[in-house]
């Protein structure tokens, strides 16, 4: 793929046409959203992520007590969800031990590899 210098030169110049037109104060708003935006990351000590590509659920049938809820201590090797991957329901087991921070997927969500579904401290 080619990258065409002109079609590149163009988007400089709308960029800096728009730089021009906003006053101080837009800008300035502009720089406030995105610092609201990195004050959101929130401070954890360990994140449990997927092992598998599944669907995660946070009880062992439906209706039935969640395995955890936030808040709630628990130990290491516990059964934090299931995640079910080709009709198999696979128990996902904490990594440490900890309090439950957050709960980052909800029931029946799919899920990735690798990706975080539960915080704790």
């Amino acid at each position: 793929m080619e990258i065409d210098k002109k079609v590149v030169k163009k988007l400089i110049e709308a960029l800096e046409d728009l730089k021009k037109s906003l006053n101080p104060d837009q800008i300035s708003d502009v720089k406030n959203t995105e610092e609201k935006k990195e004050e959101k990351i929130e401070s954890y000590k360990v994140a449990i992520k997927t092992p598998i590509v599944g669907t995660a659920y946070l009880a062992p049938e439906p209706g039935a007590k969640p395995f955890i809820s936030v808040g709630k201590k628990i130990k290491k090797g516990e059964t934090v969800m299931i995640i079910e991957a080709m009709k198999t329901m696979n128990h996902v087991p904490a990594t440490s031990d900890g309090v439950v921070k957050k709960i980052c997927v909800e029931d029946g969500q799919p899920v990735e590899f690798g990706q975080t579904i539960v915080t704790l401290d």
